[in-house]
């Protein structure tokens, strides 16, 4: 069973844990349209079509795939995207500099600041350099109440995602972690991440200096 983490006029937005690094699959639903953006098929693929299936049961209109969206390349967070791919024929959306990385065609290279327009909702991809060149969060803004980011391993409850001890790369992701995210959405906005349970902006707002004191 898939958890419903958020409900609006227009969207349903529900998750599921999968595989053994238990990362989160996250799927948005238009209950108008039955259009669904589906972020991180990560693993286990019959819990990624239970999720669809449970998400088409929130809209009005016969559910339809529009977009398989990945936050970054690593190999848990797309193990059972070629199988998604193949059975759905859905088009493929990931960070411009992650794409060599992934197992199938990327349909859209994602740049900063690129919009989605789905029938009954929009998705804006925030490049977060750092974790890998590549990596993209996924911002949806509804009708009322606060922005939901779905940021992959870039940010978690208590720090920003791994960068190997590098300080080039933690510098970078710290940076645009501060600039793109914090910078510009308020602290009600809640953070979804690629493994482990949501946050806010708020909550982690205050230990920005202490995790760039610490380095990671």
């Amino acid at each position: 069973m898939s958890t419903l983490l958020h409900e609006d006029h227009d969207v349903t937005i529900r998750t599921v844990s999968v595989g053994g690094m238990d990362n989160n699959v996250y799927l948005l639903t238009a209950k108008a349209s039955g259009a669904q953006v589906l972020i991180d098929a990560a693993d286990d693929f019959p819990a990624i079509q239970r999720l669809l299936a449970e998400g088409a049961a929130d809209a009005a209109a016969p559910a339809s795939l529009a977009l398989i969206a990945t936050t970054h390349q690593h190999w848990d967070h797309v193990r059972a995207l070629e199988e998604l791919v193949a059975l759905t024929g859905a088009k493929t959306a990931a960070g411009a500099d992650d794409v060599a990385g992934l197992p199938v065609t990327v349909d859209v290279p994602l740049e900063h600041g690129a919009v989605g327009n789905f029938d009954g909702f929009d998705l804006t991809a925030v490049h977060l350099r750092g974790h890998t060149p590549g990596s993209i969060a996924y911002v949806y803004q509804g009708p009322s109440g606060p922005a939901h980011v779905f940021s992959g391993d870039s940010l978690f409850p208590g720090g920003v995602g791994n960068t190997d001890r590098d300080p080039a790369r933690f510098t970078s992701l710290l940076s645009d972690v501060r600039e793109r995210l914090f910078g510009v959405y308020p602290d009600e906005t809640l953070v979804h991440p690629g493994h482990g349970k949501s946050t806010t902006l708020g909550a982690e707002r205050p230990h920005l200096p202490e995790w760039e004191a610490r380095g990671w």
